[in-house]
């Protein structure tokens, strides 16, 4: 194998996992506070508390609004997908390996970006909402709602629910939740989707990898985009070698990243029963 022919390949494979990351990997990734290009181990998130006006007296010192500071702290994890391509095996097969392969390694990745940020949302426990042994129900949505505007959560286009699929199933029940006449005309291109739809200011996104308990009890999370963050060193990569003694390629997805929670009351926990009938 020249070298020419083995660098078209590490070029076109790097391109397509790249590819397959944006397009079919994280659901998650841009629904939270981003920091890229992270230089070292850890990132450091800033918090910044609420401040309060007041008035002040002619030529008098203009009020200091003593805005409380603190930071969180994201520590940094490599994660890596490879497998082997066999060179001879290509040409056995009717399916492009490399690209299967290409996908495969991205949509692992992609899930562990959104695991990073699921554990993060999960270990918020201020506001949780309990199952009552019943489902997603219209009632629970606007118990956070509310929530919500008691925390004083910037109602802002930047708040996102993500469901599992019972609970996408249920919500689709509700007449509020599909029907133009409540959600408006402009928001009619989510209904084309089974993804993602908008409705109370907040984009809701159906998701598979939402922790479920024992009893049947699954976890779903409200929360706005400033409440979590994740930190990326280092974006998908791909690293292929060949190896002549198994005459294959070895294709090494890999990635940095890290997750972390900022502020509690910018996300409800909705627990959901789905409990077979």
């Amino acid at each position: 194998m020249s070298t020419t022919i083995d660098q078209a390949f590490i070029k076109q494979f790097e391109r397509e996992v790249h590819e397959a990351y944006q397009r079919q990997g994280s659901k998650l990734r841009n629904t939270v506070r981003t920091i890229n290009n992270v230089n070292g181990s850890t990132a450091v998130f800033q918090k910044v508390g609420k401040g309060t006006a007041s008035t002040k007296s002619t030529h008098g010192m203009v009020p200091v609004m003593n805005l409380t500071h603190s930071n969180i702290e994201v520590t940094l994890q490599d994660y890596y997908a490879g497998d082997w391509v066999d060179h001879l095996d290509e040409l056995k097969t009717n399916i492009d390996e490399r690209q299967v392969i290409a996908a495969a390694g991205a949509q692992a990745l992609g899930r562990k970006t959104d695991e990073l940020i699921i554990n993060q949302l999960a270990a918020a426990s201020s506001n949780v909402i309990a199952d009552g042994n019943v489902g997603l129900t219209k009632d629970k949505v606007l118990e956070a709602f509310e929530t919500f505007g008691d925390n004083d959560v910037p109602d802002d286009g930047q708040r996102y629910c993500i469901v599992g699929w019972k609970q996408w199933s249920e919500l689709l029940a509700l007449d509020e939740f599909v029907h133009s006449d409540y959600i408006g005309h402009e928001e009619l291109p989510f209904a084309t989707i089974t993804q993602a739809k908008f409705w109370l200011g907040t984009i809701w996104i159906p998701h598979s990898g939402l922790p479920i308990d024992g009893n049947d009890i699954r976890s779903c999370f409200w929360f706005h985009k400033n409440a979590v963050g994740h930190a990326v060193a280092s974006d998908v990569e791909t690293d292929i070698t060949w190896h002549g003694d198994r005459a294959a390629h070895f294709v090494n997805n890999m990635m940095s990243q890290g997750a972390g929670l900022i502020d509690e009351a910018g996300i409800i926990t909705i627990e959901s029963d789905e409990t077979p009938d």
